[in-house]
């Protein structure tokens, strides 16, 4: 029997490698900048400049949708007439380019053959956390999964937690979250006494149950390892 029943899991920087996801990013705009006779940096600029004043534009901690702030930086490269399968080409290019963290997929495939509960809790559109982590044939892994598209918030607010909690009628006592960013993913899960996994060197802090560099450690804090 496992320590712990329940494992919450972000997905940027923790599953998935954020510069993979940049490179899918920067192969996007190169393969519409080709079809348009377009400068594919100064274009990359442009249009990551765009999706960055998307997101500035949020009143914290509601979540603004991603795909809206593609939508507005892709079309203001093409004075709002963009390609009518620009979406089409983004999802194909960040599937083709994403990355996990090392011993990521190993880790969730692990904890699945066991009797403990998996879950996602990130701050994501929900169709882009399935494209990512069927990109990294983990999706079936999950018995849920938590997106702020779908709860309106952003991490910390308790609301994404206590969704997932629910989803599973898992305890909080015995659930466990693992994320990268100490004040959105350790803060949050710590205020409804749920213990963290603090991976990598900004998610440590006071509130941090467990410091970790390496994914594949996770299974022994679950107590599943051996």
């Amino acid at each position: 029997m496992s320590s712990y029943r329940t494992v919450f899991w972000d997905i940027g920087g923790v599953i998935v490698e954020l510069k993979s996801i940049r490179e899918g990013y920067a192969a996007f705009i190169e393969d519409l900048a080709a079809d348009a006779d377009l400068d594919s940096s100064p274009a990359l600029d442009r249009w990551t400049s765009a999706l960055g004043e998307h997101f500035k534009g949020r009143e914290k901690p509601r979540y603004r949708l991603a795909r809206d702030g593609y939508a507005k930086a892709t079309a203001e490269l093409f004075d709002n007439d963009p390609p009518a399968d620009w979406g089409a080409r983004l999802e194909a290019a960040v599937s083709a380019a994403v990355r996990p963290k090392l011993g990521a997929p190993e880790t969730i495939r692990r904890l699945s053959g066991t009797d403990v509960d998996q879950s996602i809790v990130s701050d994501i559109d929900t169709p882009e956390a399935h494209l990512l982590l069927g990109a990294l044939d983990v999706r079936d892994r999950f018995d849920h999964i938590t997106t702020s598209e779908a709860v309106g918030y952003t991490k910390p607010d308790e609301r994404m937690f206590r969704d997932a909690l629910d989803a599973l009628s898992a305890d909080p006592d015995a659930t466990l979250m693992i994320g990268d960013r100490y004040g959105h993913d350790i803060v949050g899960a710590a205020a409804l006494d749920i213990d963290t996994v603090g991976y990598g060197p900004d998610a440590t802090g006071p509130k941090t149950t467990y410091e970790i560099d390496d994914l594949r450690e996770v299974p022994g804090i679950v107590g599943i390892d051996g």
